[in-house]
């Protein structure tokens, strides 16, 4: 890739001036300040000498454990050199908290690595394999008039041919794969019969990407290339200089814009997108201060460009309630006064049943979000606080860190934008459930209600008529079983991270007992609410039962659910011949609820480690836990 000069001349000087002083007094500041310089930097050239940088860094003195803390191994293959978005990847992942440990296939030799069962790919062993296929292969090779269905078969060709080789690897190697589809072509030819055909060059490649899209198995990840070269412009995307001297996939900006997309979908592997979205009212969701000007004048609606700005953005919030967000409110304000516009105004998109929570009150806001969280039951970490006020953004920051902020404005126009491009709320699967993910909420509020004012326990357990239903995990259930894995943080004895591939490949599994769970009550129904992993292993000693995963929503606490999860775990293990169920606790910042589950079930300890708390309960003598649930399903 041609540069003008080193990367390290090209960075900007007085940043990479404060990096060096800080790297050569060995300054704890210099790891920090170098993420915070590879996060904010929009230039290729400048990326690569801040990645300079961190070798140079490596290579005088480690770095604190706390920097590289997640051990990665990375895979790029595919029909471009690989250099230097292989470095771009090696030190974004770095800067994101990975140790990314890479393998780096050779130039358009793809197809060979995936098909050799022994070829270095598959011994290097990857967790994650990135492929980017050449858009040489993705191509219509007969005329512009060719009828469609012909054009048709040979993008099934195309993209068969690729998700194919996807699933080979992913079975052969177990590895997550993020495939790049193809960024769409620059020039005009042949013009405006671009679009009258399936058969040009733009149009087969939309349709390709769209088949890889749609047809993509679970173990794969598409970065859509296709998406960012468009954004930034196909012009400004293609190199062509840099295609014939060195084989790029395309300009600098492109190559990082690649480098980020994998970052991002990397750490979404195991990372969920944010639960809560936290709103601010006066000119956050109108303009205006309605305790100023009134239900009737606050600017909202389409009466005024500004008005029709901030319904849009109301209407956009709203439609993520269809992704399972949940929407909350946080506004210094009178309550009487900050709901008035949710009951009165005609032009409001928003109303308060779009909410599960809505704090109105003159506390700090961090407080209020604080406050939320556990009314909530949700970590703190999975909440975002949007404001258009720079002084509560900071309060929030410095008071709650856990929670990310969104500082809105001045524009309302971009909200919208803004909001979107923060890419926080980005689903990587979607099910029926998150649809209804605010009425659950809101009719778990019905239940504490009728749990606070009651005064026995066990009566209002038994008013709940409770019924739970419990059945082998399967297919169908491998998206809201993947997701459960991956929010679920403190009720989640181990919590080990599973992908959506990895919950499908249990299935049929003869070693593994895998089971999930799902409560209705005369609430309304929590949907699937709980997940146990066993694996059975066998010893000098018998047979044993080892939980690998088990994990329940907070919204079922204190229901007797984790009793009846218990007694179906026994038996299964029972009816398996194993003579002992063995778990363990891993501790982490988050899962203390689950601290003392096991010894208060039943179990006995067995010894501890640096990795948690071992426990041991007898399958012989194991007696099932009573409880105010009613058993529905068929026994597995």
């Amino acid at each position: 890739m041609p540069l003008n000069g080193s990367a390290a001349d090209t960075a900007a000087g007085p940043l990479r001036a404060q990096l060096k002083t800080l790297l050569n007094t060995h300054d704890p500041a210099f790891w920090p300040r170098l993420r915070d310089a590879s996060t904010s930097a929009d230039d290729c050239a400048d990326v690569l000498a801040l990645s300079t940088l961190r070798r140079r860094a490596l290579a005088q003195h480690p770095a604190p454990p706390d920097v590289f803390g997640r051990p990665l191994r990375i895979a790029l293959i595919g029909g471009y050199s690989l250099f230097p978005l292989q470095e771009l990847v090696t030190h974004l992942l770095a800067m994101d908290g990975h140790a990314p440990d890479l393998f780096t296939g050779r130039f358009d030799n793809d197809t060979a690595e995936i098909l050799d069962a022994n070829s270095e790919l598959y011994r290097f062993r990857p967790d994650v394999v990135v492929m980017l296929p050449s858009h040489r292969r993705c191509a219509y090779t007969g005329a512009l008039t060719d009828a469609i269905e012909d054009v048709r078969r040979q993008v099934d060709a195309v993209s068969g041919f690729l998700l194919d080789q996807c699933r080979r690897l992913h079975e052969r190697s177990g590895a997550a794969i993020v495939l790049s589809n193809f960024a769409l072509p620059s020039a005009c030819d042949p013009g405006p019969f671009r679009t009258r055909t399936l058969a040009s060059d733009w149009s087969f490649r939309k349709a390709v990407n769209l088949q890889l899209g749609l047809d993509a198995p679970a173990a794969v990840h598409i970065c859509d290339t296709e998406f960012m070269a468009c954004r930034r412009g196909t012009w400004a995307s293609e190199d062509p200089r840099g295609w014939f001297e060195s084989k790029q996939i395309g300009a600098p900006a492109l190559l990082l814009d690649i480098a980020r997309e994998v970052v991002r979908i990397v750490r979404a592997l195991h990372t969920p997108p944010k639960k809560v979205l936290v709103l601010d009212l006066d000119n956050t969701l109108w303009g205006g201060v309605v305790g100023d000007d009134g239900v009737d004048g606050i600017d909202i609606g389409d009466t005024s460009p500004r008005g029709e700005a901030f319904k849009a953005f109301q209407t956009y919030v709203r439609s993520l309630t269809g992704r399972g967000v949940l929407l909350g409110v946080c506004s210094k304000n009178n309550p009487e006064t900050a709901r008035e516009p949710f009951e009165r105004h005609p032009e409001m998109a928003l109303r308060l049943d779009d909410f599960v929570a809505f704090t109105a009150n003159w506390q700090p806001k961090s407080d209020n979000l604080r406050a939320m969280a556990a009314r909530l039951q949700l970590g703190l970490d999975s909440f975002v606080f949007v404001d258009d006020n720079p002084a509560e953004i900071d309060i929030v920051r410095q008071y709650a860190p856990e929670v990310t902020t969104l500082l809105l404005g001045p524009d309302p126009s971009t909200y919208v934008r803004q909001l979107q491009d923060s890419r926080l709320f980005e689903p990587t699967s979607l099910t029926a459930e998150d649809s209804d993910r605010t009425r659950l909420y809101r009719t778990e509020a019905a239940r504490q209600e009728l749990q606070d004012s009651a005064t026995d326990i066990e009566a209002f357990l038994s008013s709940l008529q409770m019924h739970v239903t419990i059945a082998d995990v399967s297919t169908i259930d491998a998206p809201r079983v993947a997701q459960l894995i991956n929010k679920s943080n403190q009720f989640n004895l181990t919590t080990r991270r599973r992908t959506e591939a990895d919950v499908a490949a249990l299935v049929g599994d003869a070693q593994m007992i895998a089971f999930s769970l799902r409560l209705a009550d005369r609430f309304g129904d929590h949907g699937l609410i709980g997940v146990v992993i066993g694996r059975i292993t066998d010893d000098e000693h018998g047979r044993a039962l080892d939980i690998d995963t088990w994990l329940m929503s907070c919204r079922v606490l204190n229901r007797q659910v984790e009793h009846e999860a218990l007694n179906e775990l026994m038996r299964r293990a029972m009816a398996r011949g194993c003579r002992v169920v063995r778990g363990r606790y891993l501790p982490t910042a988050k899962n203390g609820l689950v601290r003392d589950l096991l010894p208060r079930l039943g179990f006995t300890g067995a010894g501890e480690s640096p990795d948690g708390h071992a426990y041991t309960c007898d399958v012989g003598t194991y007696r099932p836990h009573a409880t105010h649930l009613h058993r529905t399903g068929t026994p597995q």
